[in-house]
């Protein structure tokens, strides 16, 4: 014999929640007491307050072995880059001769990067350093911060200076100015105590051919041994990196050219397979003419 449960009302359903929710019998909220309830939150008080209090510790600990100056890990950097500027998508240095609005953006661009370089500024904040050499800082067991820099000026960039140049690095007649750069590591002695040098060249046969003649600054692409090591950002406030300049003469008008750059040191590999800007930059170079 199945015995059929009685349907309930809508009036008794509502009354039956608001008896849930407080009942005025027993004084429960939800079910519980307030002395249950009161337990239940000093718990789980107690249990989150143990949570943030050892996520706090261990987070004290471990920034204690972190310096502020220098990064604990450096493994993946164990071999400095190259970069270039102007700083484009997809390394593409596209000038469009007769169309200014084409160069222009390059010329702006490389005007506020050199603007750190310029002598006066140069002179003001960093030290004259005797070159062929390391200029080491070390801490000796006391603080020594912050680190002094060694002046590059900018009119150790020659023609690509873009100092009272009315050609804007060469931008306008076809002969552009590309700067090389080698991007920071911190306490890595480039060089190993041996001259070192920027050298370019076109990928391919076809590329050797079209990037016709260039002249770099400093010259022979040379970067001294005195700009070495860097300490970090926080240290070496005002330091500058040293730059190559590479002005390309007479580049063959409308055909895409392919330029590798790379730096010949004793310790900075550059035949890393698995890294192409190890040591090295290719880069993208067209000129057009109508």
């Amino acid at each position: 014999m199945v015995i059929q449960k009685e349907k309930k009302s809508c009036g008794q359903v509502v009354e039956e929640w608001k008896e849930f929710v407080w009942n005025p019998r027993t004084h429960q909220f939800m079910g519980r007491t307030g002395t249950s309830w009161a337990f239940i939150l000093l718990f789980y008080l107690i249990f989150y307050g143990f949570l943030t209090a050892m996520f706090s510790l261990t987070m004290w600990v471990m920034l204690q072995t972190v310096s502020d100056h220098t990064p604990k890990y450096q493994d993946r950097l164990a071999t400095p880059g190259l970069m270039i500027r102007p700083k484009t998508e997809n390394l593409d240095v596209i000038v469009n001769v007769s169309d200014t609005e084409s160069w222009d953006q390059h010329v702006q661009k490389l005007n506020k990067f050199l603007e750190p370089y310029n002598d006066s500024i140069q002179a003001q904040k960093n030290d004259v350093c005797r070159p062929g050499r390391y200029y080491e800082q070390p801490d000796n067991g006391v603080l020594n911060y912050p680190k002094r820099a060694c002046q590059f000026n900018r009119t150790q960039l020659g023609d690509c200076s873009g100092i009272g140049d009315p050609t804007h690095y060469g931008y306008s007649t076809g002969q552009p100015c590309v700067f090389i750069k080698m991007n920071r590591v911190i306490n890595f002695y480039a060089g190993a105590n041996q001259s070192m040098n920027v050298t370019c060249a076109g990928k391919r046969d076809e590329d050797a051919e079209n990037l016709g003649h260039f002249v770099m600054f400093p010259a022979n692409g040379n970067i001294d041994l005195m700009y070495f090591p860097y300490y970090g950002k926080k240290f070496h406030v005002n330091y500058t990196q040293p730059l190559v300049a590479v002005k390309f003469l007479n580049v063959t008008p409308n055909v895409e050219v392919n330029v590798e750059c790379r730096i010949n040191a004793a310790n900075i590999a550059t035949d890393d397979e698995r890294d192409k800007f190890a040591g090295r930059v290719a880069f993208k170079l067209r000129i057009n003419k109508t």
